[in-house]
């Protein structure tokens, strides 16, 4: 293979570092976490400043989990802001690379293929993974850390392992360096791709490091694992031949639109019932949305766990005489697949739906099957409401249901990713906002160069 370089860079703390730089604080000493305190001590916090991680508190932790004699900032979820500071972040890497060699892999987190750079702006790509993290920080005010590596596996792994203890933030791996100093690293779970469930597979088989296996015979590895065991085997030996370009052109076989949520408290039967119709109606908007129809949609409820008794999921697909994204279809089968399926006894904590292989409404309507006159009007009386949701807020236009005590829909339109989208901008006020910081940064240091070009 052509001999690459790739870079990935983490934004440290990301949720607690922008909740800090609103605040005119420092991210690197301030002690804060992200965490909604309306939902109870109990809930979880999105993220850690590192000044807390150094005292011991971990990343993803319990309220009630950290130590009472910290004293901190707790920050409510602000989530549209950090996307925000995501889009501002990936404007920056646009103004030095192009889209084609750049992959976000999270909200924190995007590869980039610099192979073609390093010559162009004669910068090794430690200089240039010093740069990115200075720009970032001058103009953002956001640490970051960055992981360097001939492929993309090694890039994360430098990024994860080797950039904590590296005094510039910056870890650097090949395959040589990679063996030379990580062969022996415990635990397996540090490993991209090596979670507890699988770290107790591998130790069962007598395999507690990289280097054992690497040296494991790969058909063992590969019965006990099957396709992943491949992928693992060609980890332990740092190998990776899947490039940016590739993940670019990758288009799956069928397509998938999904709508899940997991409840805030336990729900009876009848209160989750109330739940999945505004589900079903709003995986109804999003295929309609999107322009495709489904001919089958699966449901998945999961009860509420108990220490003394595990009651396995309720689960069921129900199928449509033709492909469909009417409301009142996709709804009325649903609660059908309910009623025969879910227990009524037990509370229930997750509800699941997934219209499966979606395909385009063109395709179907130049079929025999075309939708009968009823479901064409009620198409066209979904996208106006995605219209008026569009131009005034999704909570503009409810259904009745909607209105009642066990209904979601109102504060999850509200929300990004479960959280809270906007904060509680009554007791936080930020001493910044975005337009402020790209002025400043426009003011400070010379003017971004060019959008580089192809």
């Amino acid at each position: 293979m052509e001999d690459r370089r790739y870079l990935i860079i983490d934004l440290k703390s990301f949720y607690a570092s922008c909740e800090c730089v609103m605040r005119g604080l420092d991210p690197m000493t301030t002690d804060l976490v992200v965490a909604d305190a309306e939902r109870g001590r109990g809930t979880i916090c999105l993220a850690v400043s590192p000044s807390l991680k150094a005292k011991g508190v971990r990343n993803r932790c319990r309220v009630f989990e950290i130590p009472a004699r910290f004293r901190y900032i707790m920050a409510t979820p602000r989530m549209q802001l950090y996307l925000n500071y995501a889009a501002e972040i990936y404007s920056i890497y646009l103004d030095y690379f192009c889209k084609e060699d750049i992959f976000v892999y999270s909200v924190d987190e995007a590869f980039i293929d610099i192979t073609g750079y390093t010559a162009m702006y004669r910068k090794t790509p430690r200089e240039m993974a010093r740069f990115l993290l200075g720009e970032i920080e001058r103009r953002l005010g956001l640490p970051a850390t960055c992981g360097i590596g001939t492929n993309l596996y090694l890039a994360k792994i430098a990024l994860d392992i080797t950039a904590k203890h590296a005094p510039d933030r910056i870890g650097m791996l090949d395959e040589i360096t990679f063996q030379q100093t990580l062969w022996d690293h415990t635990p397996l779970t540090d490993f991209w791709r090596i979670g507890h469930g699988i770290e107790r597979r591998l130790l069962r088989m007598g395999l507690s490091t990289m280097g054992d296996i690497a040296h494991a015979p790969y058909k063992a590895i590969r019965k006990a694992f099957g396709i992943d065991g491949y992928l693992l085997y060609d980890h332990a030996w740092g190998r990776e031949p899947t490039t940016i370009a590739e993940i670019h052109a990758y288009r799956p076989e069928t397509q998938s639109v999904s709508e899940g949520q997991v409840l805030l408290r336990d729900y009876s039967y009848t209160e989750a019932r109330v739940v999945l119709v505004e589900m079903a109606d709003q995986l109804a908007l999003n295929l309609t949305s999107r322009h495709v129809v489904t001919a089958s949609v699966t449901m998945c409820i999961v009860y509420s766990s108990r220490p003394d008794f595990f009651l396995p999921p309720a689960s069921g697909t129900i199928r449509f005489d033709t492909t469909t994204n009417a409301s009142s279809v996709i709804t009325n089968g649903l609660t059908t697949l309910y009623h025969r399926i879910v227990l009524t006894g037990h509370p229930i904590r997750r509800i699941l739906l997934c219209a499966n292989h979606v395909e385009p409404e063109a395709e179907q309507e130049l079929t025999l099957f075309a939708p009968p006159e009823a479901e064409i009007k009620e198409r066209a009386r979904q996208q106006t409401i995605l219209s008026l949701h569009q131009r005034f807020g999704k909570n503009a236009l409810l259904r009745a249901t909607d209105l009642l005590d066990a209904a979601t829909r109102r504060a999850r339109n509200e929300q990004i990713g479960g959280h809270k989208a906007h904060g509680n901008q009554e007791t936080v006020e930020p001493r910044k906002n975005l337009s402020a910081i790209r002025c400043t940064a426009g003011a400070a240091g010379t003017p971004a160069p060019e959008r580089a070009r192809a």
